[in-house]
């Protein structure tokens, strides 16, 4: 981030999706340390529990592990804030079907707030692209790169 403004809001949401992970671990391992064999096959968690036990391992709900190839940097400063504002959505969507599919008061909970937070990072991600817009005329700051208008 080129603008020593908005590195520290870039900061805070960072530390904050860190505690996201933490939150949404500690959810998995609340509703799973106490599996007997019997529920782990019944709910589909066989494959998983013979590679990982009742471990968090971190993968997408389709069981591919999650790698660092899924973070979109382009290195760009505007590319990389609207890849921010679409990931801040994708998970807004990934916990409002969470909500769709749980009965569990306690998790929706954490849930919601999860969500909550999703929006407002998404709102901070818009100032921040709204900044840098503003500051296009500086140097090396472009909306476009002119050069293939040529």
């Amino acid at each position: 981030m080129p603008y020593p403004e908005l590195q520290g809001l870039l900061t805070d949401i960072g530390v904050e999706e860190l505690g996201h992970f933490e939150m949404v671990a500690a959810i998995i391992h609340q509703l799973t340390r106490d599996m007997t064999p019997e529920e782990i096959k019944k709910a589909g968690f066989d494959t998983y529990f013979v590679d990982h036990t009742a471990g968090v391992y971190p993968q997408f709900a389709s069981g591919t592990p999650w790698t660092a190839a899924t973070i979109g940097v382009k290195g760009d400063v505007i590319t990389d804030l609207t890849e921010d504002m679409g990931a801040e959505q994708k998970a807004r969507t990934t916990y409002d079907n969470i909500l769709r599919l749980s009965d569990d008061p306690d998790v929706n909970n954490v849930i919601k707030f999860l969500r909550q937070r999703e929006v407002v990072h998404f709102q901070r991600f818009g100032e921040a692209l709204g900044k840098t817009l503003e500051k296009l005329d500086q140097k090396n700051v472009y909306y476009m790169n002119t050069a293939f208008d040529k």
